[in-house]
């Protein structure tokens, strides 16, 4: 029977062993003992004489259960059990454990479940190393004594380096028939001269071995068992390593079951994504992704999206697309790779302060700063190295690849960054750059916008890491430019369509020439050129001078020369290249290009329209049999972004590099729209320009922004009517309509109302006007991710042009008593609020007669 210890002086902590105290000289507070053991019954013989000694001295005991092995304590008078489910993933679990360690404080003494156990929630034990390199530092702050168990073999070198690196006591346990030996790995500040020999166990003691023939035997007998075990591969590892076997023997029985874990720890948790995914990512697929990969863990939802929606077309279309369809050769880092930046840097307090109700968004800033200065741990700067040499000097994008993202209902839509990176200079150069965009889109994970976007979602206390995707930027190298021949946004389902005529179903794109980023984005003083699909050279202009004039003037590209993006008019870049793919992409403006030789000016001025790919080529039938193919693939609307590659005959090649499920707002069936309305009872009445299908809603409060007032202003002023709007908006849950001049939303103030979406979120309806007050003309944006914004939040939208003979638009039916003396122009004299009471306005569209009509009922 093994002795008890005596009561120890106030400085120390027994093990409840008196060997073991006289071995380790005690245990110290503040220490985290760690029991390296094949067997879970060697450290339940220990734990147990721990508690004793621990309950006798008053302690408080907690029990932190999370392992499927049996409990190792079962009933103790002086223990408090804890479960913690470790399925829902590293942050949540190790949230939870940090909150629970807040809450018991100073002086509690922890015991664990083994670590081993997390691998098989997590798969990686790199995120057991890291939680443990969380939970240690933050235990030894409070001044609790924590022991913790794990199997060696189980786990790699590296994890098992940092946990020995963290804790305060390290302790192997070998056991031979009934023979059981200790060997002290580590014991912070205590030394004496055999404490770190092997201990055999005699009586209640433990004897160290002092003869070192007897010591070489010993540890020759462990070396050869340990050969007989598994290497150091952790679950991650040894479940690539069977895939990839049960492969190479086209072993059918173990493929299906290999495809679902590996599903499950690489791809999502969603239910609707892994049912997506086990139709379209084979087991071969997810080893080629896992080649790809930097660190381990989640791909994230931009990456998933884009593999699967790659694999919908090559296998339900593969006729075409295996022509039509250029490979890819994009990258990975994985969500642990996140979560270990985090910790390699000590922001997981940081993390815990922000998570919480007072600090989500007060600790944000702080957080983000700090990620923008860490550092990456050295094993992953070696794999980002190796990934440079992947790519040479071709211009690569870093983009965010968060585990919510291009889900089914939550696109997240502009809310993370990509960068690009023109990928130029020594390669220590192009790794310094490649580890600032990394940093930059962790950072963005911060951003204000994106967490009152989850927060409004109800995603904000789900577990949110951030993978990246990296893919090598289609295009060519023109002289000191790189750019794509033109890039898109495409949509499966048109709820946007401005006649009557149009089909729904057929879809949309919205066209640039260069990068893509003009296509996403609300482009500032410019347009891209946007297409229904059934009827793509019908525009919604009067004439052709519009036409022109509503065109895409300015391009976006590299500059490698700069090494920067740039943007550069039109007529710039055709000075300064000569292979530009003009004639596939535009017209000859011939009136503006008499003027410009009247004064001197050499060579045609071209529009781009984008008329000769739509007329000329496969352009359009080949992007309304993606948008279908992927579609029925989804079993949803889809909305994708695309890069196209033209021959020398025009003849379009796509690089798909986004898919995810179009948000669609819901359809309220048909809507009643009166003809006969009373002129003085309408605020306004269209016909098309208006989005969401049938649109039925009762508005209680009117927000405007009055023009003239607002035209007056100064920048800094109108951007105080931005924040002016965001609070009227906050302040009520009252279904409102916004109205204002111009694009809402827009980085320009001179060319609207400068809000950031997050502030206007809560309201029903958006209507943008053209308005004579300055340039301020709405902006047909469909596809862009302020759009995303609208459709995914079911906002309404309208845009009026009150100058044209099919609209009507009377501000001045809000005023129910006679408009104030006039004022000075002030931000608060030009937003304008009209709570409407017991009179509220109804707004109706109508999708199939494209009608739409707001007025006072009777």
């Amino acid at each position: 029977m093994i002795s008890r210890e005596p009561p120890q002086p106030a400085d120390r902590i027994s093990t409840g062993l008196t060997g073991l105290d006289e071995v380790l000289d005690g245990l110290r507070i503040g220490d985290n003992v760690v029991w390296r053991v094949s067997d879970l019954e060697d450290y339940r013989r220990f734990v147990l004489p721990f508690l004793d000694a621990a309950a006798d001295s008053g302690r408080q005991i907690i029990y932190l259960r999370f392992g499927e092995h049996p409990p190792i304590i079962e009933r103790h008078p002086a223990v408090r059990t804890i479960e913690i489910d470790a399925l829902g993933g590293f942050e949540s679990f190790t949230s939870r454990v940090w909150h629970l360690i807040e809450q018991h404080g100073r002086g509690a003494f922890y015991v664990c479940d083994s670590l081993s156990e997390l691998l098989n929630a997590w798969a990686t034990d790199a995120m057991v190393g890291n939680f443990f390199r969380v939970v240690c530092p933050f235990l030894f702050e409070l001044d609790t004594v924590a022991w913790f168990a794990l199997h060696p073999d189980r786990h790699s070198r590296m994890t098992l380096d940092r946990i020995r690196e963290t804790t305060q006591v390290m302790i192997d346990v070998d056991r031979h028939g009934d023979e059981v030996q200790i060997h002290p790995i580590k014991a912070w500040r205590r030394q004496s001269p055999t404490m770190f020999l092997p201990h055999r166990e005699h009586n209640g003691q433990f004897q160290p071995i002092t003869d070192s023939s007897d010591a070489t035997r010993l540890q020759a007998s462990l070396e050869l068992e340990h050969l007989q075990r598994q290497p150091l591969l952790d679950y991650w590892d040894r479940l690539f390593q069977e895939a990839g076997r049960a492969l190479s023997e086209q072993d059918e029985g173990c493929i299906a079951d290999l495809q679902e874990q590996v599903l499950q720890v690489l791809i999502s948790r969603d239910p609707q994504i892994l049912e997506l995914a086990r139709r379209y990512l084979s087991l071969e697929d997810l080893l080629g992704i896992r080649g790809r990969l930097v660190g381990s863990g989640y791909i994230g939802g931009k990456a998933t999206g884009m593999l699967i929606a790659r694999n919908i077309l090559l296998k339900d279309a593969p006729r075409l697309w295996q022509q039509y369809l250029e490979p890819h050769d994009s990258r990975y880092l994985g969500t642990d790779v996140y979560y270990a930046f985090l910790v390699h840097n000590g922001l997981w307090p940081a993390i815990m302060r922000q998570r919480s109700e007072t600090g989500y968004l007060s600790e944000a800033p702080a957080l983000r700063d700090d990620i923008l200065c860490g550092h990456f741990p050295d094993e992953i700067r070696t794999e980002l190295e190796r990934l440079l040499d992947h790519y040479g000097q071709y211009p690569i994008l870093v983009r965010s690849s968060s585990l919510q993202e291009d889900g089914f209902g939550n696109a997240f839509a502009g809310k993370y960054a990509s960068v690009f990176l023109v990928n130029q200079g020594a390669p220590e150069q192009r790794l310094a750059a490649l580890e600032n965009a990394i940093r930059e889109v962790y950072a963005s994970s911060m951003n204000e916008d994106a967490l009152r976007y989850r927060k409004q979602r109800r995603l904000d206390q789900r577990e949110e890491p951030m993978a990246l995707l990296i893919q090598r930027v289609n295009g060519r190298f023109r002289g000191r430019y790189y750019l794509p021949d033109a890039a898109g946004v495409g949509v499966s389902r048109n709820t946007f369509a401005w006649d009557s005529t149009m089909d729904p179903k057929a879809g949309m794109v919205r066209m640039v020439m260069g990068l893509g980023t003009r296509a996403v984005d609300r482009i500032e003083g410019d347009h891209a050129c946007v297409m229904a699909l059934d009827q793509p050279t019908r525009q919604p202009f009067r004439n052709q001078e519009e036409s022109y004039r509503y065109s895409q003037h300015l391009v976006d590209l590299l500059d490698i020369q700069d090494g920067t993006l740039d943007t550069l008019p039109l007529s710039q870049l055709l000075a300064n290249t000569t292979d530009l793919p003009m004639t596939h992409l535009a017209e000859v403006d011939r009136s503006a290009t008499t003027r410009a030789e009247q004064i001197g000016m050499k060579g045609p001025v071209w529009r781009l329209t984008f008329r000769p790919l739509v007329q000329q080529g496969a352009f359009i039938s080949r992007l309304s049999r993606l948008l279908q193919t992927l579609e029925a693939g989804y079993r949803h609307p889809v909305d994708v972004e695309f890069t196209l590659h033209l021959d020398e005959q025009g003849d379009p090649a796509f690089n798909l590099v986004q898919c995810r499920p179009l948000a669609t707002v819901g359809e309220t069936g048909p809507v009643n729209i009166p003809e006969q309305v009373p002129e003085e009872r309408i605020l306004f009445r269209t016909e098309g320009h208006f989005m969401g299908g049938n649109i039925n809603l009762a508005i209680h409060r009117v927000i405007r922004v009055d023009a003239p007032v607002y035209a007056e202003l100064s920048t800094n002023q109108r951007y105080e009517v931005a924040r002016l709007v965001g609070e009227q908006v906050r302040s009520t849950s009252t279904p409102t309509l916004l109205i204002g001049p111009g694009r809402w939303g827009t980085s320009s103030p001179e060319l609207g109302v400068p809000v950031r979406f997050s502030d206007i979120a809560g309201i029903a309806a958006l209507v943008e006007v053209s308005e004579n007050a300055g340039a301020m003309v709405p902006d047909l944006s469909y596809g862009s991710h302020f759009f995303q914004d609208l459709v995914e939040t079911g906002i309404a939208y309208a845009a009026l042009f009150p100058e044209t003979g099919y609209c009507r638009y009377y501000p001045d039916h809000l005023q129910q008593t006679p408009p104030p003396a006039a004022q000075t122009p002030s931000p608060s004299t030009a937003v304008q609020v009209h709570d409407l009471g017991h009179r509220p306005l109804q707004l109706r569209g109508d999708i199939v007669r494209q009608q739409l009509l707001c007025y006072f009922p009777d």
